[in-house]
């Protein structure tokens, strides 16, 4: 646990050096005001927590201010943090039970520059530490270089890939790797996936025949949605459009170290009620933690009250 805080906390240094620093200064004064509500709205919106959830949580923090008899700055933080845990404790999907000996299907799925390729080589390197027998598909097959990317991923990490030619089949590309996942006895494969989103029907049809053909392997399976946190806004613009086209199960939030805000963590959950299940917390192939709503607030909050 202290070593998950510690890669948490590391994600979120900037995040708590920027403007959540601001908000928690605002609890270092002796009386909460009007006028301090009025700066915590501000901020909040700001740190790119959007108009909307911001609303909600303060909304919630005021009814336990009044509910509560809440007087102390150190109270209404500490109700603030709560409001902030209960918004990231997004319930994850429920996944259908599949066999014990079944292989584990994730289809890595958003925008290009997102981070997308090496998000998909931290999470294999991640698999493959606890001991899993991992294969990588390479099923982006409409960008010519995404291929080459994963393959040359695949070589540092001591991962195969499995590929086609430029604009093949994409759904050929799944089942050669469910196939070869098969005969190589590995039991978690993860797909990369195109992410042309400028052409949402083809898109959506796309991952709808890869979705098809690896239902013929297992019932069910993750699907992730890697966002850049420094999109802010637009992230989750573009959340909401692959949530339209696919069945999102849950989010990997990039370059979450290259932004100052953060926030956007907080209006995914609340707007799309998907949890956030990785956090890349760096550059590194280690940089990569398992998203702890808890631990995440608290690393937020922390040296800085």
């Amino acid at each position: 646990m202290a070593d998950l805080f510690e890669r948490t906390e590391r994600g979120v240094k900037r995040s708590r050096e920027g403007f959540f620093s601001r908000i928690a200064d605002l609890f270092s004064r002796s009386k909460i005001e009007d006028s301090t509500w009025d700066e915590l709205e501000e901020l909040l919106i700001t740190a790119d927590v959007g108009v909307e959830t911001t609303d909600r949580v303060l909304t919630e923090v005021r009814k336990r201010v009044k509910n509560e008899k809440l007087v102390e700055s150190s109270q209404i933080r500490d109700a603030l943090k709560a409001e902030m845990k209960l918004l990231l404790s997004v319930v994850p999907k429920t996944m259908v039970a599949n066999p014990a000996d079944s292989v584990k299907i994730i289809l890595m799925v958003g925008v290009n520059g997102t981070g997308k390729t090496t998000s998909i080589a931290k999470l294999a390197t991640e698999y493959k530490n606890r001991g899993e027998k991992v294969l990588l598909g390479a099923a982006d097959t409409f960008r010519a270089a995404a291929a080459d990317q994963l393959k040359t991923w695949g070589e540092r990490i001591g991962v195969d890939v499995i590929a086609h030619q430029p604009g093949a089949d994409p759904g050929a590309v799944v089942f050669d790797t469910l196939e070869a996942a098969r005969s190589r006895q590995a039991n978690v494969v993860i797909i990369d996936t195109a992410g042309r989103l400028q052409t949402k029907h083809n898109l959506m049809d796309e991952l709808k025949k890869i979705k098809k053909v690896a239902a013929k392997y297992q019932t069910d399976m993750e699907v992730l949605l890697v966002i850049d946190a420094t999109t802010g806004q637009n992230g989750l613009s573009q959340a909401r459009s692959f949530t339209e086209a696919t069945d999102v199960t849950g989010i990997f939030l990039t370059k979450l170290d290259g932004t100052a805000k953060g926030g956007i963590v907080f209006a995914i959950c609340n707007e799309l009620q998907i949890p956030i299940e990785y956090i890349g917390t760096g550059e590194k192939i280690d940089d990569i933690a398992p998203f702890d709503a808890g631990l995440f607030v608290e690393a937020i909050f922390s040296k800085a009250v």
